[in-house]
């Protein structure tokens, strides 16, 4: 296999568009809408060109690309710091007891309550590969090549990280969580609600959802079965994220119901077991690893093989375009 991650550029956004219109809806992050994906590739560029040094409202968006071909297979997404430019809504599954002393019972009530808990937090999201791709781990590649962006970047990113995985969506392309809940409050849709959320942000959901807890009980049962349940497709990731030391802790995705999964940065294994070297030679064998170089706009991520600390094999010193004596940065596959 001859991939890189890369940071995208403008000239990516045909291809990225053709993979949006793979992804059967439900990606907020990766809408099949080429005015949307333009404004999303013009943040991005401007993202890698900032000098802040510190979680601000940037976004880093990264592509897979075969060397080989000079096919974008896949995308991936890094959020500096959500909820500046507009609120960052979830639901959290919380508990209400009452307890009756005549009838001699007490019963526990879950009810969903929209809140603003995460704002603050960075995210990692938006990620997709090419049904065309989907083997010899790029999937992998993807996913963990953001955590390798942070760790080279630390100083831009909160101390939580977060990653809404999306929820499940029946063959028709609707929501039964949508269709339950948020939906008879709003006379739309969810392909519409998604869509517009993904163009607009989602001020509206502050602006047309009730305040009050939803009570979980009085919800119709394809609603209630799909709570925090992730789609089929996102199982694997659901699992790679709870490898790398996320959790579910009762946050929900406000649209369909998907999980929110949560960790602290540091504690994230591909940022903390993070190795950070200076390159002394190439070797022709080495433990399986993901090596990174660059910075922002020239960062560069592919797989590799690293004998020692800092001997790389002469492969991927050549993708990620590293001489004797340059930095770069490795994890254990």
């Amino acid at each position: 296999m001859n991939y890189v991650i890369r940071a995208a550029k403008p000239g990516d956004l045909q291809s990225i568009y053709e993979m949006a219109k793979l992804t059967g809806g439900g990606f907020t992050n990766l809408p099949p809408d080429k005015k949307a994906l333009r404004t999303k590739l013009e943040r991005a560029e401007a993202g890698f060109a900032s000098d802040k040094e510190y979680p601000s409202d940037e976004l880093y968006l990264l592509v897979l690309e075969d060397l080989d071909s000079g096919e974008v297979r896949g995308t991936c997404q890094i959020f500096g710091q959500i909820g500046q430019r507009w609120p960052f809504y979830s639901y959290r599954i919380s508990t209400e007891s009452q307890h009756s002393e005549q009838l001699g019972r007490t019963f526990h009530a879950q009810t969903l309550i929209l809140s603003n808990d995460l704002n603050g937090s960075s995210e990692v999201g938006g990620l997709f590969l090419h049904p065309a791709a989907r083997a010899g781990g790029l999937g992998l590649l993807l996913a963990r090549s953001r955590y390798l962006f942070i760790a080279r970047h630390r100083a831009r990113f909160a101390d939580r990280l977060l990653a809404e995985l999306r929820g499940v969506i029946d063959e028709a392309g609707g929501s039964p969580f949508w269709d339950g809940v948020a939906g008879k409050f709003f006379g739309m849709s969810f392909q519409e609600a998604d869509q517009f959320n993904a163009v607009h942000g989602n001020q509206f959901i502050a602006d047309m959802m009730p305040k009050h807890p939803v009570y979980i009980a009085m919800l119709p049962e394809n609603a209630r079965s799909v709570i925090g349940v992730p789609h089929p497709s996102g199982r694997a990731a659901m699992r790679m994220l709870e490898n790398e030391g996320f959790a579910f802790e009762n946050y929900i995705d406000i649209f369909d119901g998907g999980p929110t999964m949560t960790a602290r940065t540091d504690q994230v294994a591909s940022v903390r077991d993070a190795r950070h070297v200076a390159l002394a030679g190439t070797a022709k064998d080495g433990e399986d690893a993901l090596v990174a170089t660059g910075r922002l706009a020239d960062f560069r991520c592919c797989f590799g093989k690293v004998k020692g600390e800092a001997t790389l094999d002469a492969a991927s010193a050549e993708i990620l375009g590293l001489k004797k004596g340059d930095e770069f940065s490795w994890i254990g596959r």
